[in-house]
């Protein structure tokens, strides 16, 4: 490791703390570092603060003139809530800048880059890149396709089933995984799941991990908007929940909903409430991260549309067997095998007595490895 990859793998280390917090922005890390010593460090902490390399030059103070900075990610160079950071790089008067990753938003785009460049800083980009990727392909997927990263995430039994025949589902897998999968809530901006999973456990949907941790808004699709009125999801102001509906739901029962402030009841344009038009919704209002928990009917809505980015799979050394007993996708399924979407298994892990497998589209894979 030279001494370039040193300094970046220490703000790609810090960096990662963000991760979940700073959305619909990115996660990022500064460092200054001046004649071998660190001056000043910085992350971006929230939408609408100061950027990483704000943060690390107001530590580095004067110390900066002729310093170098590394940063996990290209200096935007567009004013938005804050100013250009490519510009405050250069009026710190840094001589050297090391960037990990490129911004694929158009509004940057290697203009940072270029900006800096012009005014005679030496830049050198691509260290630690694909780390760096890696931090933010949720942000990254949502500047591409202006919609939210897809998560699917499941718990099953060996030979694949989440529940038995009778229904009984809790609990398949042990502790470690289902403590595991409240991270993955900690750090999406949305969870989603159909009205049958709410009738059936009546779920809060928010995050327990120890020291607390942000809860996602809490999507339902709804089509005839059958969530009860004493559901947790109702009656929890934790979090958000927004609700999405058919066109056929009577004003008189959206109505009933409107006096829980946290709740948001959203009429679609057709009779049923379809995963495009909640993908783009949620686009739209700067959702980039989506975790898709239940049920199996709604996994197969997702998987059919082709929408699923990452599957997190959490599987115990049970065998529950049965024809009917249920399976983490159901519904209809693809047809053809030439249209399945191949995934690739980039992790795997052992939690408790369960096995933790992690895949992402195969159009993904070169730059995602699960941290």
């Amino acid at each position: 490791m030279d001494r370039d990859e040193r300094y970046m793998s220490m703000a790609i280390q810090m960096a990662e703390e963000t991760v979940g917090q700073t959305s619909p922005n990115p996660s990022v890390a500064a460092i200054v570092v001046k004649d071998n010593q660190v001056v000043g460090v910085g992350v971006h902490v929230r939408a609408g603060e100061p950027h990483a390399e704000v943060h690390a030059l107001t530590m580095a103070g004067s110390k900066a003139e002729g310093a170098e900075i590394y940063v996990t990610l290209e200096p935007c160079s567009h004013y938005g809530k804050t100013p250009p950071c490519a510009e405050a790089v250069i009026k710190a008067g840094i001589r050297r800048v090391v960037v990990a990753s490129h911004d694929p938003n158009p509004k940057v785009a290697g203009r940072g880059i270029q900006m800096m460049k012009d005014k005679g800083l030496e830049v050198r980009t691509g260290v630690w890149k694909e780390a760096a990727d890696e931090l933010n392909r949720s942000f990254f997927h949502f500047i591409q396709t202006g919609e939210p990263y897809v998560r699917l995430k499941s718990a099953m039994s060996l030979d694949g089933k989440i529940a038995t025949a009778s229904g009984e589902s809790q609990w398949i897998t042990g502790e470690e995984s289902r403590r595991d999968g409240h991270f993955y809530r900690h750090k999406s901006d949305a969870i989603l799941v159909g009205v049958n999973t709410v009738l059936a456990d009546n779920p809060a949907l928010t995050t327990r991990i120890e020291g607390n941790g942000s809860h996602p808004i809490r999507i339902v699709m709804d089509t005839h908007l059958r969530t009860p009125l004493s559901s947790q999801l109702i009656l929890n102001d934790q979090a958000p929940t927004w609700i999405f509906v058919g066109s056929q739901v009577p004003d008189a029962h959206l109505q009933s909903f409107q006096e829980h402030p946290h709740v948001r009841v959203i009429p679609l344009v057709g009779e049923r409430v379809s995963v495009e038009e909640v993908l783009r919704y949620l686009g739209e209002h700067k959702v980039t991260s989506l975790l898709v928990e239940g049920g199996a009917t709604i996994a197969d809505a997702f998987v059919r549309l082709d929408k699923v980015d990452e599957t997190i799979t959490y599987m115990a050394p049970k065998l529950i067997g049965g024809k009917e007993a249920l399976t983490p996708v159901a519904g209809k399924g693809i047809q053809q095998l030439k249209n399945v979407q191949s995934f690739q298994i980039v992790s795997t892990e052992i939690l408790g007595e369960d096995l933790k497998i992690v895949s992402v589209k195969k159009e993904n894979g070169d730059v995602y490895r699960d941290s």
